[in-house]
């Protein structure tokens, strides 16, 4: 069981009006603390920006995950969403809500690299010996 979340996580989430909106996060966990950066598209007709950065400050505490992202630069509608999530045993899906004042929803994210590490092993399994 890998305990440390650090790596790179696509996820969804699901926003009010819009629908589900996809998302890449790379997450670095020391101690307990996560520290990051998500890009995700913008939803928003007029949104002057195509792609949103933001920053993850948060931590862990055994399956437990709370972090907020910042969006840089803030507008366009939010600044700060807070997650709260779970992991599961593998540590490679956190699943959750995010919310704002007012709103809320649902968010899922799942650990690419061990996917990427996955296919990999199972391609070579499968590759013809020389």
């Amino acid at each position: 069981m890998s305990e440390d979340l650090s790596g790179v996580w696509d996820g969804t989430y699901i926003q009010p009006g819009t629908g589900m909106v996809t998302f890449t996060a790379t997450l670095v966990e020391t101690g307990g603390a996560l520290l990051g950066d998500v890009t995700e598209p913008c939803s928003n007709p007029r949104c002057p920006l195509r792609t949103h950065n933001a920053s993850i400050t948060g931590h862990r505490s055994g399956t437990v995950v709370s972090f907020v992202k910042r969006y840089d630069p803030p507008g366009y509608g939010f600044d700060t969403v807070h997650y709260d999530g779970v992991t599961n045993a593998e540590a490679t899906e956190i699943d959750g809500r995010w919310r704002l004042p007012g709103t809320s929803g649902s968010f899922l994210m799942i650990r690419a690299s061990k996917s990427a590490q996955a296919i990999t092993t199972e391609q070579r399994a499968k590759a013809p010996t020389r």
